[in-house]
């Protein structure tokens, strides 16, 4: 059984560069790489979306120098899935508050969803300046929006209208959430989406993270009864 949908947390960048007696921007730009490489995997395996936490609105608390060359990084690579959307099918698109971006940012995220909005290869769905308790908020304040002037009747709203105004609307919710890095927690990613989500840890870095690995969490979640909350089938 492959998920439908697959989400990661890429953790252990940092790491994987201190490791090595390199500065953090090295463990970025390789876990980056590693991304790159992994989605045509993922995409070879029939997952249909690949959702990853690349900037957390929390991210912006980290020194002023490591955001700033974190931010040159996105430009590059993002120029680079630009390029590479000419030769393959993969869909590109982005969760979280684009507004704190740089204007020049923002544009290269909105080319790169433009251009790729027809292709029905894997989906991956890029979390930048993303928070799940953010997401939350602004679609409380959506919908508070939306009854102020009359298009929606409070007494109405249920999951299923709360849903539908996520960043992550209409996509399905995930079926595995991998983190790498060894850390038990979610770390603010998907809290809505992730409710029923099938959850793998490794120690694994994420720029360590091959195919091979990929392929223990899957195996590990074919392995689990997902039953959301009922019981197995006899």
């Amino acid at each position: 059984m492959i998920p439908k949908h697959l989400a990661i947390i890429l953790d252990g960048n940092g790491r994987w560069a201190k490791k090595r007696l390199m500065p953090h921007s090295m463990g970025h730009r390789a876990g980056a790489q590693t991304l790159r490489k992994l989605s045509y995997d993922i995409e070879a395996l029939g997952i249909k979306y690949l959702t990853v936490y690349v900037f957390s609105t929390e991210n912006w608390t980290r020194p002023a120098g490591e955001v700033r060359e974190f931010m040159n990084m996105i430009r590059e690579y993002f120029q680079q899935y630009i390029d590479d959307s000419k030769k393959n099918n993969m869909r590109m698109s982005f969760i979280g508050d684009m507004t704190r971006l740089d204007a020049d940012l923002q544009e290269k995220l909105a080319i790169l969803a433009d251009i790729t909005k027809e292709k029905t290869g894997l989906h991956v769905v890029l979390a930048v300046n993303y928070g799940g308790r953010d997401e939350l908020a602004r679609a409380a304040k959506k919908l508070a929006c939306d009854a102020v002037h009359g298009r929606l009747n409070p007494e109405t709203i249920n999951e299923d209208t709360l849903a539908s105004a996520l960043d992550t609307y209409p996509m399905p919710d995930p079926d595995l959430i991998i983190r790498t890095g060894g850390d038990m927690r979610l770390s603010n990613f998907l809290l809505w989406q992730l409710a029923y989500a099938e959850m793998y840890v490794t120690d694994t870095l994420w720029p360590d993270f091959t195919v091979a690995e990929l392929n223990k969490a899957l195996a590990s979640f074919e392995g689990r009864a997902r039953r959301f909350g009922g019981r197995p089938k006899e």
